[in-house]
């Protein structure tokens, strides 16, 4: 697995003032205002990998881009902007917070005249956080100029974010051979404390608020898992006990390829020892994927397990997986709607709770390709009382595969992730379960709320290796 860090962090460095909205300013859902940040924001990749990103939305409007070579390539400034009186270009830097933790900053220059008499500065409150004044010395000029003010622009930062934060996960589905494992020690399982596996109640915690009006008997919640996270496995365990104590039969669905099936139902009838979970892995083409999407994270293998303690506990409950082996597209969708179907019909009296990604759960069709039909609108075909939920939260991490921004290779690793401004939770939002009056577009009927989201790696590590793998299928 390439490039493994973890780790989410906020600066106190402010953005700086002025009067030109969108230069200095963002605007805040929760106020209706433009505001000036307070936070600046810690990208969770490489520095050279956010400042090839900003170059990126620069080139992308056509503007010619410089490096400073006596920077180490963390520094760059544009071309001059067309019809800017007086002349004015972008100077982008980075700092290198850690191997994969990187703060950039998209300024404005403004130039003046030489003999003016003004010195070189960044415009606004706590300057001395947002970069060094001397920088912009060591910019090239422009006959009878010199660079003089330096604004923020937020507005090329938040395109940087969207690229960085809010990219689509990848699900690697073919392509993707497993790597031999010779022993897995997990904690939290066995013996610990001279109390068995077999003995250890699952790990239920709170119940969700709001989500109780959701169990019945033959009933279907899809949940638009982003995957990676440690939260939504969390929750999803949560409904499993609360519906179970209502004493109805759960069943978990999981987008683990159905042939995984026969691995999973011996698993739950084990006690849940080492050698149970030796066997699970080791006889997975799934969990040992050399390259591993959010799917196979520790998190969803610990909801497994405790799905298994649900069963010892006397509880009715059965994992189900759904997902495809090798088809990708419609193909996928079809077969993962057909194998959801089949697993709820062997069990039609059971609460069904669905964790699929977010693009599979929707019960409508896709804005951007009238030809794809998600697993979630062909399933309510057959099951109209089918309830989806997409998932609100605040900023965080969460490890998925996405492709590099170097190219077309597919990295998958612990990255940032930014809710867009229709899932984004506020500071007034408390976590839990929200119904919406009515369906909303994308086909969800209410929506999760989880808070800021953490990141879950994989169950298993493969050796790290510096390139990816061959090109593989992935859908978001």
């Amino acid at each position: 697995m390439r490039r493994f860090g973890l780790m989410l962090g906020l600066l106190g460095g402010v953005g700086c003032a002025t009067a030109t909205r969108g230069i200095a300013t963002q605007y805040n859902p929760e106020t209706g205002r433009y505001e000036t940040p307070t936070h600046e924001v810690v990208y969770q990749v490489p520095a050279e990998d956010a400042m090839m990103t900003a170059r990126y939305i620069l080139e992308e409007s056509r503007y010619d881009v410089n490096e400073m070579k006596k920077e180490g390539g963390l520094a760059m400034y544009s071309s001059f902007i067309p019809e800017a009186i007086p002349p004015e270009r972008y100077y982008i830097e980075a700092k290198r917070l850690g191997p994969r933790q990187a703060l950039v900053r998209v300024f404005r220059l403004r130039y003046t005249q030489e003999g003016s008499g003004y010195t070189a500065e960044v415009t606004g409150r706590s300057s001395a956080h947002l970069s060094a004044p001397d920088a912009f010395t060591n910019i090239p000029g422009l006959e009878g100029y010199r660079p003089a003010h330096g604004y923020r622009d937020l507005d090329i930062e938040q395109e940087l974010q969207e690229l960085l934060e809010m990219a689509p996960a990848l699900e690697l589905v073919s392509g993707n051979p497993p790597v031999p494992i010779r022993s897995v020690v997990m904690e939290g399982w066995g013996e610990k404390d001279g109390t068995t596996a077999t003995s250890t109640a699952p790990a239920c915690g709170a119940p969700v608020a709001g989500a109780s009006s959701l169990f019945s008997a033959g009933g279907v919640l899809l949940v638009a898992d982003p995957l990676g996270t440690q939260e939504v496995p969390s929750a999803a365990l949560r409904m499993l006990c609360e519906a179970s104590a209502k004493e109805l039969p759960v069943t978990l669905a999981l987008s683990i390829p159905v042939s995984e099936q026969p691995l999973l139902e011996r698993y739950l009838a084990s006690d849940g020892d080492s050698a149970a979970v030796q066997e699970l892995l080791s006889g997975s083409a799934f969990w040992r994927r050399a390259y591993q999407d959010g799917r196979s994270s520790r998190a969803m293998l610990w909801l497994v397990e405790q799905a298994r303690r649900l069963r010892v506990s006397g509880k009715d409950v059965a994992v189900a997986a759904i997902d495809s082996d090798n088809a990708h597209g419609n193909e996928r969708e079809a077969q993962m709607a057909q194998h959801l179907l089949n697993a709820q019909s062997k069990r039609p009296h059971a609460w069904t709770l669905v964790l699929a990604g977010s693009v599979h759960a929707r019960t409508t069709e896709v804005s951007w390709d009238g030809d794809f039909e998600p697993m979630g609108a062909r399933v309510v075909r057959a099951l109209p009382s089918l309830r989806a939920l997409d998932v609100g939260f605040q900023r965080g991490t969460q490890f998925t595969c996405r492709y590099s921004v170097w190219g077309e290779d597919v990295e998958c690793n612990v990255f940032g992730i930014s809710p867009t401004l229709e899932v984004r939770q506020s500071s007034k939002q408390a976590v839990g379960l929200q119904l919406f009056t009515s369906q909303q577009p994308h086909g969800f009927h209410g929506r999760l709320y989880l808070g800021a989201l953490s990141a879950s790696p994989p169950a298993l590590h493969a050796p790290r290796q510096d390139t990816t793998a061959d090109p593989v299928s992935a859908t978001k």
